[in-house]
Order: C-alpha cells, then sequence, then structure tokens
C-alpha cells in the first residue's frame, strides 16, 4: 500500500513516520524547500510563518511527541529555531527524510472509483507529473489562508495580515500603529511593534480570555493539567478563579470584558499583553467602524489617525488541491471529520492536524495517523454508521465553543487525547 502525505510540517511528519512503521510505503509532497511548515522562518511576504520572535505557546512537556522527547535542557517554552531543530531531528530519527519530496506541489487531487487518489502535482524542476495512491493524508495546516476584516473604505497607509508581519524593523520605528484583533498573533505582534513604536493600538470587538504562561511557578498547561479529570463547571470555575486572582478585571485594564465562559472560545496565551498596557505602551480600542484615508473610526466614534494596520483576524481552512464540489470547509462552523479525521464519503482519506486543541497540535496528531495507518492495516474497524458518529461528535463537543468558524475545528486538548487514545486501544496500538 502506497499513502500520499501532503505537508511536510510537524502533522505530515508524524504522519510519514506512522505510515514506515506501520511498514507502508509513503511519499510526502512539500512545497517549500526545507521540512517544517510554518516553523520555517523566512521573511519575504506569501509564506506563512513564524515571525523572528516567535516562541511556543504551549509547553515543550505537553508538545513534544510521546516517544521522542524534547532535550531537557531546554526552556518550557522553546523558540521557533530549536523547535525547527527539533521538527529536523525527528525527521532523521525515523528516517522520514528520503521520503520527502521538497518543491513538490499538489495541484489536483481526485478519488478513482476504488477509493485510490490520483495525485496531479509539480515537481522541482517545474514538471507537472501524475501519480496514484492506494491513500491519502491531508497535512497541509490550517494557518495559512488569511482572512481579511470586512472594512468600510480605504486606508492611505500600510496595511498588511499578520500572514505577512515577520519582524519589527526601522519601519515600525516612530510609527502609530495599530493591530486588529485579540488572538495570540494580534497581542504577540502588538507587543512587538510597541517597543519601537510611536504608538501602537489594538483593537478588540469583544471580550477575550487572556491566559498567562506561567501560573504558580509552572507553565500553565502543566498546572491545569493537575485538573482536567474534574467536571467540566469545576474545571471551569476553578480556572476562571485563578485567572481573576492574579489578572484581575479586565476592565481595569482597558479591556472588555469576556460575555462567554472561559473555554467557550480559544484563550489568547500572553504574559505581556496586560503588562504594556498598563505601562502605557499598548492602547486597548473597541472594533473598528470604516478607514478613511489615514485616519481610523472606532465604533464608540473615536477618530485617530495611523501609519501601519495589521488585521491578525485568522485563517480561514482551505485546500486548493480539492474541487470545491468535492470537499470545502471554507466558512464552515462545524467540520464533518470523525475524530476530525475520518470522511464519510472517502474512506481511505485522511485528515492529519485539522483541529485546534486548547494546547498543543502535534501529539495528537501523532494518534490521528497512527490510528489512520492501523485502519489501512486492517486493525482498526471505523464506526459502522460513521455519519451517525460524525453527528453525535458534533452535537457533543468539548465545551460548548461558540459557533464561528474559529472554532469550528476547537477540542479540548485533554479530552481529545482521551479519545484518540481509546480508538488505538480498540486497536490494540496504545
Amino acid at each position: 500500500m502506497h499513502v500520499a502525505v501532503i505537508g511536510a510540517g510537524p502533522s505530515g511528519l508524524t504522519a510519514a513516520r506512522s505510515c514506515l512503521q506501520g511498514g507502508l510505503r509513503v511519499t510526502v509532497f512539500e512545497q517549500a524547500a526545507e521540512i517544517g511548515g510554518n516553523w520555517v522562518y523566512r521573511e519575504e511576504p506569501g509564506h506563512s510563518s513564524v515571525y523572528e520572535t516567535t516562541h511556543i505557546i504551549s509547553s515543550k512537556r505537553l508538545s513534544q511527541f510521546d516517544d521522542f522527547p524534547m532535550p531537557a535542557d531546554w526552556p518550557d517554552y522553546p523558540s521557533h529555531r530549536l523547535l525547527l531543530q527539533y521538527f529536523q531531528r525527528y525527521a532523521e530519527h525515523f528516517g522520514v527524510l528520503a521520503h520527502v519530496r521538497l518543491r513538490h506541489t499538489v495541484t489536483h487531487a481526485t478519488p478513482d472509483e476504488n477509493g485510490s487518489w490520483r495525485l496531479s502535482y509539480t515537481d522541482d524542476r517545474g514538471v507537472v507529473r501524475e501519480a496514484c495512491f492506494d491513500a491519502l493524508m491531508v497535512a497541509n495546516g490550517h494557518h495559512w489562508d488569511p482572512v481579511h476584516p470586512q472594512v468600510p473604505g480605504s486606508f492611505r497607509g500600510r496595511y498588511m495580515h499578520a500572514h505577512d508581519f515577520k519582524r519589527v524593523d526601522d519601519r515600525y520605528r516612530g510609527k502609530r500603529v495599530l493591530v486588529i484583533g485579540a488572538g495570540n498573533s494580534a497581542c504577540d505582534i502588538a507587543v512587538e511593534t510597541a517597543r519601537v513604536a510611536a504608538v501602537t493600538c489594538l483593537s478588540i470587538r469583544r471580550g477575550q480570555w487572556f491566559v498567562p504562561k506561567f501560573m504558580f511557578g509552572m507553565p500553565t498547561d502543566v498546572f491545569a493539567a493537575r485538573f482536567h479529570r474534574l467536571p467540566t463547571w469545576l474545571y471551569r470555575l476553578l480556572s476562571e478563579l485563578s485567572l481573576r486572582l492574579i489578572q484581575g478585571r479586565y476592565r481595569d485594564y482597558g479591556l472588555p470584558e469576556p460575555r462567554t465562559p472561559l473555554f467557550t472560545q480559544h484563550p489568547t496565551v500572553n504574559s505581556e499583553l496586560l503588562y504594556f498596557i498598563r505601562h502605557g505602551e499598548i492602547h486597548p480600542r473597541p472594533g473598528l467602524r470604516r478607514f478613511d484615508g489615514d485616519d481610523v473610526e472606532f465604533v464608540d466614534g473615536r477618530r485617530e489617525p495611523f501609519d501601519i494596520v495589521i488585521a491578525a483576524t485568522g485563517y480561514q481552512i482551505s485546500f486548493p488541491f480539492f474541487d470545491e464540489a468535492l470537499i470545502c470547509f471554507r466558512g464552515a462552523t462545524r467540520i464533518p471529520l470523525y475524530r476530525k479525521l475520518m470522511h464519510p464519503d472517502h474512506p481511505r482519506l485522511y485528515f492529519i492536524g485539522l483541529f485546534q486543541p486548547q494546547g498543543c497540535i502535534w501529539p495528537l496528531a501523532d494518534y490521528q495517523a497512527r490510528l489512520a495507518v492501523r485502519e489501512l492495516r486492517g486493525e482498526y474497524r471505523r464506526p459502522a454508521d460513521l455519519r451517525r458518529a460524525i453527528q453525535d461528535e458534533l452535537d457533543h463537543p468539548h465545551f460548548r465553543f461558540e459557533p464561528t468558524p474559529r472554532h469550528a475545528v476547537e477540542v479540548d486538548y485533554h479530552r481529545f487525547r482521551r479519545e484518540l487514545l481509546a480508538e488505538l486501544r480498540a486497536a490494540g496500538a496504545a
């Protein structure tokens, strides 16, 4: 059996590793010049990469692969440079590199009548080729196709999406900068620009939960992991009380209070934002009403001039190699996949890493890949009524996540981990 994997980021690498360990042939198609996905830092626009000062926002303990731990002397939150080393070492250790085709771009993927997949791709010399595979694992990521805010009017200054933000340089020095959004990228970028800009403002439409990287002397996710088996209501209550004790009320920072409970929206992990706000380096602003030349008008009627606007407004799920009539999740608020992995109409198609945990994707993507390989080897049987199982999963999310595209693939790290491990145990693989 020959499996194609699209993408050589962390999820694609672990998919390939699982295929090799399961005795399957595998070919990994990667359009970039090296492995690592978003963790390959490049300054040229168009490549969705980390920015220069990026560190991981989940701790190394809950981010590392089970069978390939990060070095003990690495910090709790490694930099993107260390993480790229980690993925390269992982690929070398498990013999994945020999199966990766760099600068190979898949342009079309079509299922055959027998369930196999025909791929059209452009190779590293620009030659268009075709090949047929017994199964397809999609690991192209969901943080590369930017969503831009719909703001009336036009802005005369420099406008960009966080997708193209790489580092702060002299172009930001002494400028008035507006960052749109309240997620991880928005807050990180606001902190970075505030170090050199004359003014940095952060536009937030609605209340958001902000989580520090450390609580009670340990990484926050490690601390929270001690209580994840508590009843949902108690786990949430203790978590909210802990944040209130540490941070106080968000209105004291000039921020809107969240209107929904913790865990119903993806929290922002940042230890510096509130510090910078209280030091007068970042100025919270409400949502935007319109652009007007050099000015931005906010919904409260305030008008301010800006030199640079950065929209950190997220990404949409996109598969450029699928016909939209076949598979399209763009704009969806719920994704109909079993365990965020299996499609009801295509039994040899698997999505690896297409979920957003309140934690790290990689170790859970590893479990998904192992499960897919077990099924291909005939050692696991998916639910007989897969559509019903998918609907049950959609009707019973881990938390009552907000019904928005941003939360379409949201899961709770620990519950999703238990679910995937239960499936692997059923296949005799855990």
